[in-house]
């Protein structure tokens, strides 16, 4: 048991040196312009100049002085940043260098001291097809340490995926507008609705995470196949190209129906591959919103 606490602290150790690193040399300044703060806080008044906002005409200072004055603001700053989880069974699939859930686990942790290093509370929904633990936003190394260590080790009740119920549950449990990275394979269906109605309170952010081996299969004859969430089984000859075909037309139209669902709902869609930079897409996203 000793031995299984120090290799789990050793793997939280090497998640969060590559993870600080990142954060302080790729992403120092990305984050902060593209995930700007909750609203406005009043600053000072000055005189009216020509060609500003008459609605920032602050009419009291105005009267006492008898000429215009405007209230300047200034952005708030910190943000309460959410992690949206998915720990479902089909985070254990993975072909090249790491499984899904790695993956996830890594990007977790470089968002997640992107936040603290601007200042910003993190805070995590892990869910299933329900919600399965929700770590309240808070700030601090320790706190960010606790959820790799959370991620490392959790083993969720139920294996399903319903992505609708943690959208709900973040709309419910988070009453302020926050960021929220919505992080899942996706392998669900019927959660535009929530989807929109979480975005219109809140500003989220889909990272879809996947494994080649999901949208082709490799020739190599039978191949016994397990539905990490289901349980089913079933054999698949790799070798007939109209079941490699099929295979990959399923995948492109579920493709194409989640780019619909996260388009109608003016949510930005990242693509996150196992084995593949990850670094590279965040930024892109990041030079995005940051104009």
């Amino acid at each position: 048991m000793v031995k299984d606490h120090t290799e789990l602290l050793k793997k939280v150790r090497k998640i969060e040196i590559r993870s600080r690193g990142l954060t302080r040399q790729v992403f120092a300044g990305q984050y902060h312009s593209a995930f700007k703060g909750k609203g406005m806080t009043f600053s000072e008044v000055r005189e009216y100049q020509y060609g500003d906002d008459v609605r920032a005409i602050d009419w009291n200072v105005t009267a006492r002085f008898n000429h215009p004055y405007i209230k300047i603001h200034e952005e708030e700053r910190e943000l309460t940043v959410m992690l949206l989880i998915d720990v479902s069974g089909s985070g254990d699939f993975g072909t090249r260098a790491q499984l899904k859930k790695d993956l996830i686990t890594e990007v977790a942790a470089v968002l997640s001291f992107s936040a603290i290093d601007n200042n910003d509370k993190i805070g995590v929904i892990l869910f299933s097809d329900k919600v399965e633990k929700f770590i309240t936003p808070q700030k601090g190394r320790k706190h960010i340490l606790r959820i790799i260590m959370e991620l490392l080790e959790f083993k969720p009740e139920n294996y399903g995926t319903d992505i609708s119920e943690s959208l709900r549950y973040l709309t419910n449990a988070i009453k302020k507008r926050c960021t929220a990275f919505l992080i899942s394979d996706f392998r669900d269906t019927g959660y535009a609705r929530s989807l929109q109605i979480a975005n219109n309170k809140h500003d989220i952010v889909a990272l879809h995470v996947h494994d080649r081996r999901e949208r082709e299969l490799p020739n190599i004859g039978l191949l016994r196949v397990r539905d990490n969430e289901t349980g089913a089984e079933r054999w698949v000859d790799t070798g007939l190209q109209r079941v490699r075909e099929a295979y990959a037309l399923k995948w492109r139209s579920h493709q194409e129906m989640m780019n619909e669902i996260f388009r109608k709902a003016g949510v930005d869609l990242v693509e996150l591959e196992t084995g593949s930079d990850y670094v590279k897409p965040l930024i892109k996203l990041f030079k995005r919103r940051g104009h």
